[in-house]
């Protein structure tokens, strides 16, 4: 037996699979332009939205409600991106027999994951950088000098992003079909935006107990990573804590991202329900 992927007589690994799968995902989805300007468009126009209307200066501090708003809303981004687009592109491609013909190839669900996870990373850097050039040019948000900031940009986009996608390919076993896909994603994305804080600021002055609920889930705490690395220390009074407490966003995010593996691993589904 002989393969393309690899060395005569040897099965390809699930990594390597996943690669190539992350390059046809990638061709996939920039041949769609309608789907790639949405993806592109939709957390940039609510920036622009909620950026122009909210206004003021936080007490004790020269934040203003737009830049306190901007690295929120750099996390619901790649909630967006990742999550909604990621259940909803499975959820078609298991009705579609998309995954039923990938079954047949033979390919581990691993090597499939991996590559939905790659893809995601891909587009969710355009999807950040063209957020991040919003924030600057239309509300004048302050880019970081100092290299640790970045280092903590880094590793929460890549453990946000991780951990979202992985929720979203989870979560595409909900959907029933691929026209209920979209509802069944979206309303949760929303409602964890809101209970995040996202669209609302400050974070503090939420109730008690949508901030506890929030919590729960990687979107709080990857936008307060991201409030960390471009925002002034004097905001954290309008935080709900004392400190943009690094260390339980890492640990919480990593949390997710080893769930959100073992959840895909042990509910993910090759086939429609109506094909079972």
């Amino acid at each position: 037996m002989t393969t393309t992927l690899g060395r005569p007589g040897t099965r390809p690994s699930a990594a390597r699979l996943g690669l190539y799968r992350a390059a046809i995902e990638l061709k996939t989805f920039f041949r769609e332009r309608d789907a790639v300007v949405f993806t592109f468009a939709l957390p940039a126009v609510i920036l622009a939205l909620l950026g122009a209307i909210f206004d003021g200066v936080y007490p004790g501090s020269d934040v203003t409600s737009a830049e306190y708003l901007a690295p929120s809303m750099i996390a619901a981004g790649i909630a967006s991106t990742t999550f909604v687009n990621l259940g909803t592109g499975i959820a078609t491609d298991r009705d579609d027999g998309t995954l039923r013909r990938l079954r047949g190839a033979p390919m581990p669900p691993s090597a499939y994951v991996i590559g939905k996870i790659l893809m995601a990373l891909v587009v969710t850097v355009g999807e950040t950088l063209l957020l991040l050039g919003i924030a600057v040019v239309a509300f004048d948000v302050r880019l970081p000098t100092d290299p640790a900031r970045w280092f903590t940009f880094g590793w929460v986009f890549l453990l946000g992003t991780t951990a979202c996608a992985l929720a979203g390919i989870a979560a595409s076993s909900l959907a029933g079909s691929a026209r209920s896909a979209g509802a069944v994603m979206h309303l949760p994305y929303l409602v964890l935006a809101f209970v995040s804080g996202v669209f609302f600021t400050p974070v503090g002055a939420l109730p008690g107990p949508l901030i506890t609920l929030g919590s729960l889930f990687p979107l709080k705490w990857m936008a307060q990573g991201f409030r960390s690395v471009f925002l002034p220390d004097s905001i954290l009074p309008q935080e709900v804590v004392p400190s943009w407490e690094h260390g339980r966003i890492a640990l919480v995010l990593a949390a997710w991202c080893i769930g959100g593996m073992l959840l895909c691993l042990t509910t993910f589904r090759w086939h429609g329900r109506r094909g079972r």
